[in-house]
């Protein structure tokens, strides 16, 4: 996966994240479930750019 669609998941997520968490709480089920996806993309997207 490129830098590019690195970034646009990890926008997606945060957002969907977000908006989730707004209608029930941080603490949804769905809401830690995309918070831990986030930090998984944000940890590759960090590898990667220490790479170049």
């Amino acid at each position: 996966m490129g830098r590019a669609e690195l970034l646009k998941q990890i926008e997606e997520h945060r957002s969907r994240m977000v908006e989730l968490a707004l209608q029930s709480s941080f603490a949804n089920e769905k809401v830690v479930e995309i918070s831990s996806k986030l930090d998984r993309l944000l940890n590759t997207f960090h590898q990667k750019t220490e790479e170049l």
